[in-house]
């Protein structure tokens, strides 16, 4: 549909044209199960009287549409997602009562029914364009307005907004109104209504401004696990930490944090009404990296309160620059004033190779990426967004240092206070902060893509000292740019068995070569890492006496980020083809178990499984896979009891397990007739060993159905959907392709879990015949399941795990004659890219 698409130019010419003062949004949650009723009442002013312009509504059934007390026929005037307004006033009242329909793919205003007791929930998700699935809107960033809401539900509700809850008016007929106070000016993405038989817990966070109500809020059948006081504590922190760094007030009177089910993000930055998934609500034991992680997203998400709600971007041009500026705070603010202070540790071994990765892909593109319309927009908002613009901004902090970084930050936020603002705001802002010119960092880092390399060479006496070191600066051919880093550089001995940093010193690194005279006469350490500390964003290389006490010692390293970056470095040799994929293996094997960052220790194994399973030469695969099932089975049992890393190598050894003595053990892991010292197995770690030895036919439909009705949760079917894709049957592999790639009725949490147990190794046969289904899927998944299934599909769904050279030739022949959405063919062309890298990989290993 065209007129979903809203274009960069459309936007400008509306917001030009008009200025919108005031959003009643009257919504009606009793009208039924499948439908809502939505009535807005758009007061705005238009700057040339007579013009016309239009309003958004997505997916209604349209029953009046009013303009200044003149009705309008619905028929004519509601076409294609937009309602026309001809012979506009200089002030203007438009209102537009409609019907919209609930989702399941958590676009618009999902509604959500718990098996556990039948309680019902609904919430809003509206980023990017989706407010106008619930009411009729004009759906850009920069035409902000202040929002009344009221909602009509049933008496016992909790209904929260953005605005302070009131006191529900009784109506009769078991049926109440929340009319909820007028918002602060915002953006409507940011706008949201939360409904249903939610369980509430209230407190106060009191600080340097005032007080601040903080209600979190999850489903009745959560409640034991809600761990409000950790939530809290966090909360707390975020909010000390933020209104004194950003020398602002917290902009929203109250702070309500929800857990909501079958979220499809991870959370979202509605303006004092955060919505989460309540995935983040742990019912069985998780390890340090999920608690860090959580507690990021909390700080991510109350970041955004400034850096996106009260001040917000005018297109989404600059949707880079909320996410990654979020990115960067929670990181900042984890490590400064909460307990994860090694929080940047996790983010190098754990989110940031995310951007690395993203950047090598031939869809990459400039962290400021030319967002001309909405699909666009679409197809930008990825770990480059994230990931990498936050290692990018960690860059910047470090070019101009981080008191001038958040003294222009703090008249960024006084000068466009509640307002829209681009890019080069901040960056003058900056600029007149720090004395530096920024203009050209921002060219080179934000208007190209691409990542650079950073390798040393150097020159050696008879003595063993550095006559002459050099960092040498590359870049692939299809993105040339040269970038400037500020790069650290670490020197690490042997000392006694330990790896020990003799001296550290920072550079300026620009152009192909980099001269590092101050390094001149120093002995040679046995490691020289370059990128020590983590500023920059570059691949790093390791020389080869380097590598080899990497190899060799690793775990003799007790710096965790220095410990991270040559983990990094390694998995990206192997990625790269410079490092076999048997000896990245071994390096994991030898050195994680004694990781003690908690992102380390809980990734690591993963990349480990994949160079063995994916990028292991063909003639000793099965030699190599079987080494890593044995090697990950005695990190298990040689784990302190009850260690993270316990856990950890028990949910790896289920996804390693090939040969009939570890099936048999983790059959008796879930039998409860094998026991190790420390282990729970609880429900979701059943769960692991289930879907594992279901992949490998150890188990059928009749114990995946005893397990889900154990577990008669929504997780529980979201496990055994999941289970069930992964046995090794044309049967299953039938039913949960309908389910999964064809139905767009399924819901988003079940189709995530089928299309990620779907394609499993060792199963090649059964699922020779999707890569050609996959394909014809390719060319219709937009238009027959809609943007967020067909995203999940395309994106864990390529059929990876069967690169050959027969599926590079059939991606190939369908990327010449299709006529897929460009969503679409950037996820095939993705997903090829991923094969040869494999390819290459196997190659290399088969080097070694």
């Amino acid at each position: 549909m065209p007129g979903t698409n809203l274009t960069r130019d459309e936007a400008a010419t509306r917001a030009g044209l008009l200025t919108v003062g005031s959003y009643l949004v009257e919504l009606d949650l009793t009208t039924g199960e499948e439908t809502f009723a939505s009535t807005t009442t758009i007061e705005f002013t238009c700057a040339s009287p007579g013009a016309s312009t239009f309003a958004d509504l997505v997916g209604a059934e349209v029953h009046e549409v009013t303009l200044n007390g003149r009705a309008l026929d619905p028929a004519a005037v509601y076409v294609d997602s937009r309602i026309l307004l001809d012979d506009l006033a200089a002030t203007n009242t438009l209102v537009v009562r409609a019907d919209g329909t609930y989702s399941r793919s958590g676009e618009g205003l999902h509604r959500f029914v718990d098996p556990v007791d039948d309680r019902v929930y609904l919430y809003t998700q509206f980023e990017v364009p989706d407010a106008r699935r619930v009411y009729t809107t004009f759906e850009q960033p920069d035409l902000k307005s202040v929002f009344t809401f009221r909602v009509t539900a049933p008496e016992g509700w909790k209904v929260v907004s953005n605005s302070p809850t009131p006191d529900p008016v009784p109506l009769g007929a078991g049926r109440a109104r929340w009319d909820f106070k007028p918002t602060k000016p915002m953006s409507t993405y940011i706008t949201a209504v939360v409904a249903g038989e939610y369980h509430e817990v209230q407190d106060v966070y009191v600080g340097a401004h005032g007080e601040i109500p903080l209600g979190h809020y999850c489903r009745q059948s959560l409640v034991e696990h809600l761990d409000v006081e950790e939530l809290l504590t966090i909360t707390r922190q975020g909010f000390e930490f933020f209104e004194e760094a950003f020398d602002f007030p917290y902009p929203f009177g109250k702070y309500d944090q929800l857990y909501v089910p079958e979220y499809n993000m991870g959370a979202m930055e509605n303006a004092g009404c955060v919505t989460l998934r309540d995935e983040y609500l742990p019912r069985s034991r998780q390890d340090g990296a999920f608690y860090e992680f959580r507690a990021s997203v909390v700080l991510h998400e109350m970041a955004h309160m400034w850096f996106g709600d009260l001040v917000t971007m005018r297109w989404w041009d600059d949707l880079w620059l909320n996410e990654s500026f979020a990115e960067w705070a929670c990181y900042h603010a984890a490590v400064e004033n909460t307990a994860f202070t090694e929080s940047w540790t996790g983010f190098t071994n754990a989110r940031k190779v995310t951007g690395y990765r993203q950047d090598q892909m031939p869809s990459t593109h400039p962290i400021a990426a030319d967002n001309h319309d909405l699909e666009a927009v679409e197809v930008n908002f990825d770990m480059i967004t994230y990931a990498k613009g936050a290692s990018v901004l960690k860059q910047l902090v470090a070019w101009v240092g981080l008191d001038p970084f958040l003294v222009g930050l703090r008249q960024y936020f006084k000068d466009h206070a509640y307002g829209s603002s681009e890019f080069a705001d901040l960056l003058a802002a900056l600029e007149r902060s720090s004395g530096r010119e920024l203009q050209g960092w921002a060219r080179e880092w934000l208007q190209t893509a691409g990542v650079n390399t950073l390798a040393p060479v150097s020159v050696v006496d008879d003595e063993g000292r550095y006559t002459s070191v050099t960092v040498h600066q590359t870049a692939v051919p299809e993105w040339p740019t040269l970038r400037r880093h500020r790069l650290g550089v670490g020197l690490y001995d042997d000392v006694d068995g330990r790896l020990v940093l003799r001296r550290h010193l920072e550079i300026d690194v620009e152009g192909a070569t980099t001269e590092v005279p101050e390094l001149v006469g120093e002995p040679r350490p046995d490691l020289l890492l370059l990128n020590d500390r983590d500023l920059a964003y570059a691949k790093i290389r390791l020389d080869e006496q380097s590598l080899a006490t990497v190899v060799r010692g690793l775990a003799t390293l007790d710096d965790s980020l220095a410990r991270a970056l040559c983990w990094g470095a390694a998995w990206d040799m192997v990625r790269d083809g410079e490092l076999a994929a048997t000896a990245y293996v071994d390096l994991v094997l030898g050195a994680v178990g004694s990781e003690t960052d908690a992102f380390g220790g809980s990734v690591i194994p993963r990349f480990a499984a994949t160079a063995a399973n994916l990028y292991a030469a063909p003639d000793h695969r099965d030699e190599l896979v079987a080494r890593w099932e044995q090697g990950v089975r005695r990190l298990l049992h040689e784990a302190a009891p009850g260690s993270d890393l316990q856990l950890t190598f028990a949910r790896a050894l289920a996804g390693a397990a090939r040969s009939d003595d570890v099936l048999d053990e983790l059959e008796g892991l879930l039998a409860g007739t094998v026991v190790v010292d420390g282990l729970e197995v609880d429900t979701d770690l059943r769960w692991v060993l289930v879907t594992a030895l279901a992949a490998r036919g150890r188990l059928g439909e009749d114990r995946i159905a005893a397990e889900e009705a154990r577990d008669a949760t929504i997780s529980g079917r979201e496990h055994a959907a999941g289970a069930r894709a992964a046995l090794p049957t044309p049967e299953a592999k039938e039913a949960a392709w309908q389910q999964a790639f064809l139905d767009p009725g399924t819901p988003n949490e079940t189709q995530r879990s089928i299309v990620t147990s779907f394609f499993q190794h060792g199963q090649a046969d059964v699922l020779a015949p999707y890569v050609g289904r996959f394909l014809d899927v390719a060319g219709t998944a937009y238009e027959q399941l809609g943007t967020q299934r067909a995203s999940t599909a395309l994106r864990f769904g390529f059929p990876t795990l069967l690169a050959s050279p027969a599926l590079l030739a059939d991606v190939d022949a369908w990327l010449t004659t299709n006529q897929a959405n460009a969503n679409a063919v950037r996820y095939v062309t993705e997903g090829r890219s991923e094969v040869v890298r494999a390819l290459a990989a196997r190659e290399a290993d088969a080097a070694r």
